[in-house]
């Protein structure tokens, strides 16, 4: 009988064990790798992301490790990040040496320390970097590329985040790739409903926090309730650590309009798309530089028309869909001429919202993604991949299932 061959063995490094766009980002990473390599994921504690990894099949591990946070940046965060560094060592090391045989994908450049390890250990590496900081000052940009400036290979998540990293580090255009995410779509798309009955359902999803600009989208709401607009806004998702300031600001200026009845605060919820598909028009309003734009393209998967900030790699995630609308960031004035844009002629930007839905599908679907990061995983020199068993893993659909107008109320 022959020989089974073995899988070569991977480790995937991960900052973070939440489930907002950078760990569903790495969710999809890891079940891809998996598809071809033994993948183990090394996590800095417990969170959601777990459960999720291990229902893939995938191996997790919890190490200790230094993650680069505007909170190192104080006194106490400083020793939080030393005290981290030093600690986990030891356990970085034998997790290196045992499950990383034939490559460490560090995902996100807030890992320095991994890439040098790796090299410590005789292993060779991959840096995924999903962050852009444009406007950050230079030497701040500079000692960011370290990360991946260690690596032996680079993955960035779009062409405005490769121009973002080589302006610094322009050596590393030559070993870089650019890998545009993949980004699940729902099982079912539901069109929007055919006549805008009602207030008009605008959506907010993402962090709360000031750079991705919910206050936008609240100053947004006020400007079309002032010009008549009948309209209610949801925020979804939750504030990270530290900033619940700003929640409290957001339900401040909330309760200081008499807004109350007409923006809900959603909190963070796993499942984005019942509330996608609720929604009339999302809005993406980030007011600092995003490396791509997940969240905008969830919304097109949903075939919901969109508004999203006109910079960075929000442009690149939105571009060449008629019912998405770039708008300069935090110009309130000219979002709400955005909306109102689309209530004027909602059919028109209903029906362009499907037929988005159809190409982001293919733009991001799975199996691109994963071929994309098993080559760059091969290049590195180890182990071959091993094939994927008969029968292959199904490509994704080219269409998603589209319901009828008729398969719910308006």
């Amino acid at each position: 009988m022959a020989a089974v061959p073995t899988q070569p063995r991977v480790l995937v490094v991960h900052p973070g064990a939440e489930l907002y766009g950078a760990d569903r980002v790495l969710l999809a990473s890891a079940a891809a790798l998996a598809t071809r390599f033994d993948v183990t994921v090394a996590l800095p504690g417990p969170g959601p992301l777990v459960a999720e990894l291990e229902a893939r099949g995938v191996r997790v591990a919890l190490c200790r490790m230094p993650v680069l946070r505007n909170a190192a940046l104080r006194p106490r965060g400083a020793l939080r990040l030393l005290g981290d560094a030093v600690l986990g060592l030891v356990p970085a090391l034998r997790l290196i040496r045992r499950h990383g045989a034939d490559g460490v994908y560090v995902n996100t450049l807030t890992l320095p320390s991994w890439p040098l390890l790796a090299r410590l250990a005789g292993r060779r590496s991959v840096c995924h970097v999903h962050e852009a900081e444009e406007s950050a000052p230079r030497l701040l940009r500079r000692a960011m590329a370290v990360c991946p400036s260690l690596a032996d290979r680079v993955v960035a998540n779009s062409a405005f985040c490769l121009d973002v990293l080589t302006d610094v580090a322009p050596r590393l255009r030559a070993r870089s790739t650019v890998v545009h995410n993949t980004v699940p779509a729902p099982a079912e798309v539901r069109p929007a409903r055919a006549e805008l009955d009602g207030p008009l359902r605008l959506l907010f999803v993402g962090r709360l926090s000031p750079r991705k600009g919910p206050q936008v989208a609240l100053a947004t709401l006020q400007e079309l309730l002032a010009r008549g607009v009948d309209a209610r806004l949801g925020l979804l998702g939750s504030v990270f650590e530290g900033y619940e300031w700003f929640e409290a600001e957001l339900r401040a200026t909330v309760e200081e309009h008499g807004l109350g009845h007409r923006v809900e605060f959603l909190g963070f919820r796993a499942d984005i798309w019942p509330h996608l598909a609720d929604a009339d028009v999302v809005l993406v309003p980030s007011v600092k530089e995003e490396s791509f734009g997940n969240t905008a393209v969830e919304a097109v998967l949903a075939a919901r028309p969109l508004v999203v900030s006109d910079h960075s790699g929000l442009r690149e995630a939105a571009a060449g869909y008629a019912s998405a609308q770039s708008v300069p960031a935090g110009r309130t004035a000219e979002w709400a001429d955005a909306v109102q844009r689309v209530a004027a002629d909602w059919a028109t930007f209903r029906n362009a919202a499907c037929d988005d839905a159809r190409e982001a599908r293919r733009r991001h679907a799975p199996q691109r993604y994963r071929d994309g990061l098993v080559a760059v995983l091969t290049s590195l020199g180890g182990a071959r991949p091993v094939p994927p068993a008969a029968p292959a893993e199904p490509a994704a659909p080219a269409e998603p299932v589209v319901a009828t107008a008729g398969d719910r109320p308006a």
